[in-house]
């Protein structure tokens, strides 16, 4: 009997499922007003925006810096419950409300382990302080580039080779551009959006690699960042710092919708586990943005 009621939930779950596979692409810094400079020319990015679901003002926690927000993204909740605090936490600065067996936070990556054991899942990053919020130990793949943002091309290699090999359920592309050249260069500056280009051709590249490994048709792609930015710097209150673009495309996407709900960082973590049909924690704060999703 414990066995057939473990696999009519299972089933249910499955059933529940907006698509098989979710990838997540990261782009830290990613500032809300760059949608807004026609200089910007991402035309992989604007394409999955005019063909899907996108919220210009999804607002960042506070502290606005990459470790906190980044967690946020991934564990559902603010950093009052999760602990991680600072833009370089490596560990909870506060006591986390509860922890799970590998003594994190819950994340995304450890629900999906927790009830699809078998599920392989992937995340890549380029800034180090990612691997302290993810739950590793959760993840079928885990690989740090430790030359960072530059040789993006080079990154995206190892980005494409996995999403054709494996065909993850779940993969999280963590990019620590545009953050590197906003910081190096300033946002809105030439040097800013000269890596935006070439982070948009490596969006391309993971689109056709999800058409090559025959899973573009059963998935949905998500792009958002961590916070924004100005002048040369972020974690401050200026609107600029605290918001940042929510763009939503694939299976069962609403297209060419463009809403204003409020929305927070850690509802992205609660929209990834929706769409997977999976239980979210009770301690979870972050709602899935439903609106933008057919049934």
């Amino acid at each position: 009997m414990i066995l057939i009621a473990i696999l009519a939930i299972s089933v249910q779950m499955q059933a529940q499922k907006l698509a098989e596979h979710v990838i997540l692409i990261g782009l830290d810094g990613w500032a809300a007003h760059d949608l807004d400079n026609t200089r910007n020319n991402i035309p992989n990015i604007r394409n999955l925006i005019k063909n899907g679901s996108c919220n210009m003002h999804k607002r960042s926690v506070l502290p606005s810096d990459s470790g906190v927000n980044w967690a946020s993204m991934f564990m559902g909740v603010g950093p009052e419950m999760h602990g991680y605090t600072t833009w370089d936490s490596k560990k909870h600065d506060l006591p986390s409300s509860t922890t799970n067996q590998n003594g994190i936070f819950p994340t995304i990556f450890s629900i999906i382990r927790d009830q699809y054991p078998d599920a392989e899942t992937g995340c890549t990053f380029e800034w180090d302080g990612i691997k302290y919020v993810i739950d590793t130990l959760a993840i079928s793949h885990v690989h740090f580039f430790s030359d960072g943002w530059e040789p993006v091309e080079k990154n995206c290699d190892h980005i494409v080779k996995y999403i054709t090999e494996s065909k993850p359920i779940f993969y999280a592309a963590c990019f620590d551009g545009p953050d590197g050249p906003g910081h190096k260069y300033g946002w809105y500056s030439e040097g800013y959006y000269d890596y935006m280009e070439r982070a948009d051709k490596c969006v391309g590249r993971i689109i056709q690699a999800l058409k090559d490994a025959g899973i573009y048709d059963n998935t949905i792609i998500i792009v958002t960042g961590d916070h924004g930015g100005h002048d040369h710097g972020h974690g401050s209150l200026a609107m600029e710092d605290m918001e940042s673009p929510l763009v939503i495309f694939g299976k069962n996407v609403r297209s060419s919708y463009m809403y204003d709900d409020p929305i927070a960082q850690y509802d992205v973590a609660a929209s990834i586990a929706y769409i997977l049909g999976l239980e979210m924690p009770e301690v979870w704060r972050g709602k899935p943005v439903k609106q933008v999703f057919i049934r």
